[in-house]
């Protein structure tokens, strides 16, 4: 399972800056839009610093952190859901996007244009919302003609996804995203799921400061966190061009000097991807030996035998058992043998729910 997040926004917010801090992959930063005429892939790694811990205990031939795949869209303008700049290409980068990490322009720099020339976050947060709410009641009014004629002849799933698109048009029409709508049913969840409407998908709202206002925002952020309290959405703060410095440092020891400096005690892009996980709801179990210490990622709330199958399907087909081991006990007793001999490793069955760093050994027979 790997997770896959497109950044989004008006053109020239600091999207392709922010890309440049989060991957080894460059995209082109330049002033003006339209720079990013393919959308740029990165896969980056998931910061988790509890492999490197058990690392040190096991010495193993690797460590393999999960990744994370980051996507670079254009930006979007006012009438893309219509085709205008290059509107219907990149709404379809989203789609196939996991989440939608939305970055807003929260800081003066007159060197810096703005297709609106003034500076005003909330305004842009609702081009982007209306623009991709229009493109869903686009999809929504296609697909519901059609499941109507189904459904007439009798058709359940059809009628269930009536059901859906009704409710998804309602909210639609209101101005409001597809995310706000709950179903309830496993049939209306799968329905609702299958659509990949692109308001349906969580978002981030990441405000791009200036170093100033870097640790603390400022009016502009303030007014963004108070939208996102009342939608549910995450909001982070991150000084993009700042942190584009700090990821070109050499050393660990410099990049920790500079964001001491701005008061901060972890850079904004392993918060921002520590927050992507958060926000579906994803997790790591880890797998250590001498071969290599790994993360594994998987759907919180999943048991024992659904994470057995994230590293083979026969691993679920043919599950016996699991072996697990808390992290703070492998980290108290410095191994898996002295674990064993405190009675401290677990031996779980079906039922077992999976928790965020266990330390997963699976049993099966195929």
């Amino acid at each position: 399972m790997s997770l896959k997040c497109g950044i989004v926004g008006l053109p020239n917010v600091g999207k392709s800056t922010l890309f440049n801090c989060l991957s080894s992959a460059k995209a082109q930063a330049a002033n003006f839009p339209f720079c990013t005429i393919e959308p740029n892939v990165g896969v980056i790694t998931v910061p988790d610093e509890r492999l490197t811990k058990l690392a040190e205990i096991v010495n193993p031939g690797r460590i393999v952190p999960a990744t994370c795949e980051i996507v670079d869209i254009a930006g979007l303008v006012k009438g893309a859901s219509k085709g205008e700049g290059l509107g219907n290409k990149f709404l379809g980068n989203i789609r196939e996007t996991d989440a939608i990490i939305h970055v807003l322009r929260c800081f003066e720099d007159e060197n810096i244009t703005h297709v609106d020339e003034t500076i005003d976050p909330v305004r842009d947060k609702e081009i982007i919302d209306t623009e991709l709410q229009l493109k869903d009641l686009e999809t929504v009014d296609n697909r519901l003609a059609k499941e109507q004629k189904i459904a007439a002849a009798g058709n359940k799933d059809a009628k269930v996804m009536v059901t859906v698109l009704q409710a998804y048009k309602e909210v639609l029409e209101q101005g409001l995203n597809a995310r706000t709508v709950q179903f309830e049913s496993k049939e209306e969840i799968q329905a609702a799921h299958d659509l990949f409407l692109l308001t349906s998908k969580p978002v981030l709202y990441v405000c791009n400061v200036d170093e100033t206002a870097a640790k603390e925002g400022n009016e502009f952020t303030q007014k963004i966190a108070e939208i996102a309290a009342t939608e549910g959405a995450e909001v982070l703060v991150i000084a993009a061009k700042t942190e584009e410095d700090i990821a070109s440092l050499d050393s660990y020891e410099d990049k920790q000097m500079f964001l001491e400096e701005l008061g901060l005690t972890e850079s904004g892009v392993n918060r921002l991807i520590k927050k992507a996980y958060s926000l579906l709801n994803l997790e790591t179990f880890i797998t250590a030996g001498e071969m290599e210490v790994k993360a594994w990622t998987y759907q919180k709330g999943w048991k024992a035998p659904q994470c057995a199958g994230v590293i083979h399907t026969d691993f679920e087909k043919g599950f016996i058992r699991a072996e697990v081991i808390k992290y703070a006990d492998y980290i108290q007793y410095g191994s898996e043998a002295a674990v064993r001999e405190a009675g401290k490793l677990g031996i779980e069955g079906k039922e077992y729910v999976v928790q965020d760093g266990d330390i997963m050994h699976f049993r099966f027979n195929v």
